[in-house]
């Protein structure tokens, strides 16, 4: 038997976490000197609110090695063997705690910490995979190396309205922050080998839209046998236009849109979306 199990910055929609019994492990964040579980006893509405009011921008943490060790215990105890997968070591020290929680202690069963390089949807979708490769039996060795190629193959876009979040976070250089708030740009990112970088700054609601689809189109053509994954920042609107234009365009295996979590809405701010395939 293999327990898959994640972090809080997948962004997981609910009836995923429910079909295959996933177990999510808390990022924390801290808004005005108050630390919150991510997901726990936070949810994103709420969490929008306090950072649409806070003075400064809120603080993430990795969980803790020992939060980690507590979950490995609880499952190899139960006679499973662990996968892990969490979002990208570039972004956060979460795979260096699920790795030093590996090695607190000797384990009855495999456990495998798994990088994804990846962060909301983008790690989400491995995590689907994951769970679904399991559920059919697949053995830890085998899925893990279904999922290095599923990982190369990953594109992630991240579509911003503003860039200071992400600019204050640390996760893009103030240099391209500034130019881009000057001409009031809206921002395309992309993750590339887990890292965040900038693809195209486009001025205008409807010729960013169409940029965004090109972008999908020339990245990947055929979604026929692909899992969409949208989140977003308050930002339902434009999440489900994303979402019908690409099922019309497209014509992807499945898509889900789901609430970016307190983690990634830190970084993506307000109307910031997440678009993974």
């Amino acid at each position: 038997m293999i327990k898959i199990i994640t972090d809080s910055a997948s962004d997981l929609p609910k009836k995923f976490i429910e079909n295959y019994n996933i177990e999510i492990v808390p990022l924390t964040v801290e808004v005005e000197g108050k630390i919150y579980s991510d997901g726990v006893d936070i949810s994103p509405t709420q969490f929008y609110k306090l950072m649409s009011e806070s003075k400064t921008l809120p603080k993430t943490s990795r969980p803790s090695p020992e939060l980690f060790r507590k979950v490995f215990e609880k499952y190899t105890k139960l006679g499973y063997d662990l996968l892990c997968l969490t979002i990208s070591s570039k972004l956060s020290g979460t795979f260096q705690a699920a790795n030093l929680a590996k090695n607190m202690q000797k384990y009855d069963k495999n456990i495998e910490i798994f990088d994804t390089l990846g962060a909301s949807s983008g790690e989400g979708l491995q995590v689907i995979k994951a769970a679904e490769l399991a559920s059919q039996g697949y053995k830890l060795s085998k899925i893990i190396e279904i999922l290095n190629s599923y990982r190369k193959e990953m594109n992630i876009l991240i579509l911003l309205d503003t860039l200071e979040n992400i600019v204050k976070g640390g996760r893009l250089s103030r240099t391209k922050g500034i130019i881009g708030k000057i001409l009031n740009f809206k921002i395309i990112l992309q993750g590339v080998d887990g890292a965040v970088e900038m693809l195209e700054k486009v001025r205008g609601k409807k010729k960013f839209f169409e940029k965004v689809l090109k972008i999908i189109e020339e990245k990947r053509k055929n979604l026929s046998e692909k899992i969409v994954g949208i989140t977003h920042v308050n930002n339902q609107e434009d999440a489900e236009y994303f979402k019908k234009v690409i099922e019309e365009k497209f014509n992807p295996k499945d898509i889900y849109i789901n609430y970016m979590g307190a983690t990634l809405a830190t970084y993506a701010g307000k109307g910031g979306i997440i678009i993974s395939f």
